[in-house]
């Protein structure tokens, strides 16, 4: 299967750079993977599209402010730095940009001195182990210094820096948001609960692997760089216990999909564990726990294009994207989003989405 397979138009003024005022303000399609239908609404209503006795499961990472604008020691030249990955004693993988001047033995300097950083080696595609030197708390440090990782297509300001964390995000580690959960509101997740929708917090620290461009021209040759995930026992059980009495897994976001598809034996169970996972899903795939999934609108020929697509179908999907660009849905990770569900049935639907039910 070609990359290219999973290629799309998308004009530039489509893609959000702004957070809207109300989470829950965004749009929403709701696709049939079964058959294809699509509703829109907006995400207020995703509570009509979830059933009681259903398992919701969200990702509760927390955001850091990886981003550090530093500079080399000796010759003040100005550097970039992403953290992605914490290692030991104070070893971070990261991105650098420009890479040259992160050549093993380099030292760095951010805050006037403030942090302190000493490249180690090159790890693999170019990224960089660091150690870090500092006075006090590491976190506390990063806070003062970091700025929040936003996606290279985002180049607007962050105004609120708490609108690129989800409202339930507790375990920080994540280089990136897992941006569909960036809809809830507490009330919203207060009435989910009430309705008899149990919720399962997992944890998967996002990395750059998962948004990295695929450049090999078949998938196959792709390789996912791995990211650190757990899931409690406590987790576990409530996802085991909602799919033995017959609700529905949902998953919110494809890294909450990945973290349960990876911790699940062959029977569909989950098993509370930790570890990383490079898990690559893309047409073909079995699931063996996820059964609907909420998500974003993703990026032409990326991982996350083919995770969807290996849920709904790949001709499924680009004719529901093609129906969103010519209707001016907002995309990536700020903009509106998607339900990939196999059932229809909503106690209200708004008369939009009946008209434009195909």
């Amino acid at each position: 299967m070609k990359t290219a397979d999973f290629s799309y138009d998308l004009p530039e003024e489509l893609i959000a750079q702004d957070p809207l005022p109300d989470r829950a303000a965004s749009r929403l399609m709701v696709l049939n993977k079964t058959t294809g239908k699509r509703k829109h609404t907006d995400f207020h209503h995703i509570i009509d599209y979830l059933y009681k006795g259903d398992c919701l499961v969200i990702n509760d990472t927390k955001v850091i402010p990886a981003r550090l604008i530093g500079e080399k020691e000796k010759t003040g030249g100005k550097v970039e730095v992403l953290l992605l990955k914490r290692k030991e004693n104070n070893v971070w993988e990261t991105l650098v940009k420009p890479g040259k001047k992160a050549r093993p033995g380099a030292k760095l300097v951010f805050g006037d001195g403030l942090l302190k950083a000493e490249v180690l080696e090159t790890a693999e595609e170019g990224n960089r182990l660091i150690q870090f030197t500092f006075d006090g708390i590491f976190e506390e440090i990063l806070d003062r210094l970091g700025q929040m990782p936003l996606p290279p297509y985002i180049t607007h300001t962050l105004k609120d820096k708490e609108r690129y964390q989800t409202v339930y995000a507790k375990y920080e580690g994540s280089a990136a948001a897992p941006t569909a959960g960036l809809h809830f509101t507490n009330e919203l997740l207060e009435e989910i609960e009430k309705k008899g929708i149990s919720i399962a917090r997992v944890t998967l620290h996002v990395g750059l692997g998962t948004f990295r461009p695929v450049k090999a021209e078949e998938i196959t040759q792709h390789h996912m760089h791995t990211e650190y995930y757990c899931i409690s026992q406590e987790a576990a059980d409530r996802i085991n216990e909602a799919r033995e009495k017959g609700g529905r897994i949902v998953c919110v976001g494809t890294t909450s999909c990945r973290t349960v598809e990876s911790a699940a034996d062959e029977n569909g169970r989950v098993m509370a564990k930790e570890g990383d996972t490079g898990i690559f899903i893309y047409p073909g795939y079995r699931f063996k726990v996820l059964d609907a999934l909420i998500t974003n609108f993703h990026l032409p020929e990326s991982t996350l294009l083919m995770l969807v697509s290996a849920l709904a179908g790949r001709e499924t999907i680009l004719e529901a994207y093609r129906e969103a660009v010519a209707m001016k849905y907002r995309f990536f990770s700020f903009g509106d989003a998607m339900f990939i569900t196999d059932r229809f049935e909503s106690k209200e639907s708004y008369d939009e989405g009946d008209r434009s039910e195909k």
